[in-house]
């Protein structure tokens, strides 16, 4: 009986494990160089802002179809401002990838 729970213990860490592995690959790392290079885009070409009422902004957040996202040259993600703030969004999934503050 204990060399079936220590097994199964071991079977939860290994588990347990992967999903941080998971977990740790979906994290989005913007670089300060990247920033730097949307906010001199947003100082050239000011956008309006976008008023949502209950969005809450924070990484992972869900952008909606209505808001338009622009492109920035030389970064990967799009660029909004929702609510006064300047967000950075994966075109793929429409998530917030970064609040800039």
């Amino acid at each position: 009986m204990k060399h079936y729970l220590s097994m199964s213990a071991a079977a939860a860490i290994v588990l347990m494990g992967g999903v941080g592995t998971v977990l740790a690959e979906d994290v989005v790392v913007v670089k300060p160089e990247q920033e730097t290079v949307v906010r001199q885009y947003i100082k050239k070409e000011p956008l309006a802002s976008v008023n949502l009422l209950g969005v809450e902004l924070k990484l992972g957040s869900p952008v909606p179809d209505t808001v338009e996202l622009r492109e920035v040259p030389d970064v990967k993600y799009r660029v909004a401002v929702i609510n006064d703030q300047t967000v950075l969004v994966d075109p793929d999934t429409r998530q917030v990838v970064e609040v800039l503050h």
